[in-house]
């Protein structure tokens, strides 16, 4: 069995009873991503792979408390002993790791090699774009969250409640995605997808006040 067979059939296993907003599906999006993006840049394939199979299995973690725990911060913990059984070099297991725990927007920790860098973008890529509106409504349904909160200002609302609607979503951490990407083949991408998805909330906000 090769290592993407290997990591692929240890990772998929952690996202039995996966909410949907963050399923198997999405890692094999930000997969197919990392599968076009990584050879533009030059990226370690293998490292690169791993990590994007592996990013998210710390995910149920994170939904479980209620967003206390760091999904890629727990991820890179629980990847360590699949990772150690690869026919890796010791840098290169760490270079996934690291890619594992350098993921997320929110996160703490910098992406600082190539392959971490290009994971990053293809993660954030599947989050905006029509994919990305859809699975923003997706997350704020599976929290219970409205339609929308025209009475809420956006900075008095909170994550994981009835506040956190797909409008929330798009305005604290979608519309900024666009600006952080970190490779020149991920940008061409996020133009394209952002472009979209500004149309679909702008068109959203119109038809939600009754002007269209």
């Amino acid at each position: 069995m090769n290592i993407k067979d290997y990591v692929r059939e240890k990772a998929e296993k952690f996202f039995d009873g996966a909410k949907s907003s963050h399923d198997w599906e999405h890692t094999l999006r930000v997969c197919s991503l990392c599968e076009r993006i990584g050879p533009a840049e030059k990226a370690d394939m293998g490292v690169l792979i791993a990590a994007a199979l592996l990013h998210d299995i710390g995910r149920a973690e994170q939904d479980a408390s209620f967003g206390t725990i760091c999904h890629a911060e727990k991820g890179a913990e629980m990847a360590w002993p699949i990772i150690q059984e690869l026919s890796l070099s010791k840098n290169r297991k760490e270079n996934i790791i690291h890619c594992i725990r350098s993921h997320r927007f929110r996160g703490n920790c910098t992406p600082e090699t190539g392959e971490a860098k290009v994971l990053f973008d293809a993660d954030k890529i599947d989050a905006i774009g029509a994919v990305g509106v859809a699975r923003a409504f997706l997350f704020a349904g599976e929290v219970g969250a409205r339609l929308h909160n025209p009475d809420i200002k956006i900075e008095d609302t909170k994550p994981y409640t009835k506040e956190d609607t797909g409008f929330r979503e798009y305005k604290i951490k979608l519309c900024k995605i666009r600006e952080r990407i970190l490779t020149r083949e991920g940008k061409k991408y996020a133009e394209k997808r952002h472009a979209f998805m500004e149309e679909f909330f702008e068109r959203f906000i119109e038809e939600y006040d009754g002007k269209r």
